[in-house]
C-alpha cells in the first residue's frame, strides 16, 4: 500500500476525467494512489483506462439495488475495503446516499460554475446547451465535496471560462473540459497536501 492519498475513482462513461488523472498521475503531477474504480455499468468505455493502468475495477449496477441505502452500501463498501482516503466521481451519473464514514470525503467535479446550471438533469451536454441558450457569457467548472442533494455540497475551486455569442455547446463543453483538466487535479493536490479545510459551507486553502 502507498501512502499517498489514496482514492476510488467513480465513473459512468467514457472515463475523460480519469484518463487525465492517470495521465497527471505519470507526469509527475499528482500525488495519488488510484487504488480502484467503480464503474455503474460493465460496459463503461472508462473501464478500459484501469484495465491499462492495472487498477481493480468494480461494477455495481443501480437496477440491482432497489433501496438506496443498500445501494450506498453497495457502493462504498469496496471503497472500506481498498482504504480509499477519498471517493473521486469522474462522469459519474448515478446519485448515491454519502454514507456516514465517507462525509466530507466525496468529491465531484461539474461542468458549470455552481449553483448555476446545476441540479438533477443537468450534466454533460444538457449544461452546455443550457448555457447557450441561456446567453451566458461565462461558463467554467466547480469542483465541490458532495452531499446527498444534486451539485450542492461545499464549493473547493472554481475556473471561469469565457462564452461568445457564436459558440455552440460543443464549442463550450471543450473550453470547460480543458478547465476541469486543470481544475481537479489542483483539488486533489491540495487534499494530498492536507492544505483544505472545511467549516460548514466555507471552505478553506492554507497556503502551506
Amino acid at each position: 500500500m502507498s501512502d499517498r492519498l489514496s482514492v476510488s475513482v467513480w465513473i459512468s462513461g467514457g472515463g475523460t476525467t480519469l484518463c487525465n488523472l492517470l495521465e497527471k498521475i505519470d507526469a509527475g503531477l499528482l500525488d495519488i494512489d488510484i487504488r480502484l474504480v467503480i464503474a455503474s455499468k460493465p460496459n463503461a468505455a472508462g473501464l478500459e483506462f484501469a484495465r491499462n493502468a492495472n487498477i481493480p475495477i468494480v461494477v455495481v449496477e443501480k437496477s440491482a439495488h432497489a433501496d438506496p441505502v443498500e445501494y450506498s452500501e453497495a457502493m462504498f463498501a469496496p471503497c472500506r475495503e481498498a482504504e480509499v482516503d477519498y471517493v473521486v466521481m469522474g462522469g459519474f451519473l448515478k446519485h448515491v446516499l454519502i454514507a456516514e464514514d465517507f462525509e466530507n470525503r466525496v468529491i465531484n467535479i461539474h461542468p458549470s460554475l455552481i449553483p448555476a446550471f446545476c441540479g438533477k438533469g443537468m450534466y454533460g451536454h444538457h449544461v452546455h446547451n443550457a448555457v447557450v441558450e441561456y446567453g451566458a457569457k461565462v461558463s467554467g467548472c466547480t469542483v465541490h465535496f458532495v452531499d446527498n442533494e444534486f451539485d450542492h455540497g461545499p464549493i473547493i475551486l472554481q475556473r471561469t471560462v469565457s462564452v461568445s455569442s457564436n459558440d455552440d455547446a460543443e464549442a463550450v463543453a471543450t473550453r470547460v473540459f480543458q478547465a476541469e483538466c486543470e481544475a481537479y487535479p489542483t483539488v486533489l493536490q491540495w487534499l494530498s497536501q492536507g492544505l483544505i479545510s472545511l467549516d460548514g459551507r466555507k471552505v478553506s486553502i492554507s497556503s502551506s
